[in-house]
């Protein structure tokens, strides 16, 4: 796995344990939690698109 997929990988699980503690909370989440959930999700699509592209200078 290289250097970009793995912090893809790493992004992702990110994203899930926060919306999983979102849920159990049982409450709204906070607008910093929304904020984080968001941007991983902007940041996600971005490398995925980068990756599969092949834009990225290879390490």
């Amino acid at each position: 796995m290289d250097d970009y997929t793995a912090l893809l990988e790493r992004m992702k699980v990110a994203q899930v344990e926060l919306i999983a503690a979102a849920a159990k909370a049982k409450t709204l989440p906070s607008d910093g939690a929304l904020r984080k959930i968001a941007d991983l999700e902007v940041a996600i699509g971005a490398l995925e698109h980068l990756i599969e592209d092949g834009a990225l200078p290879q390490r």
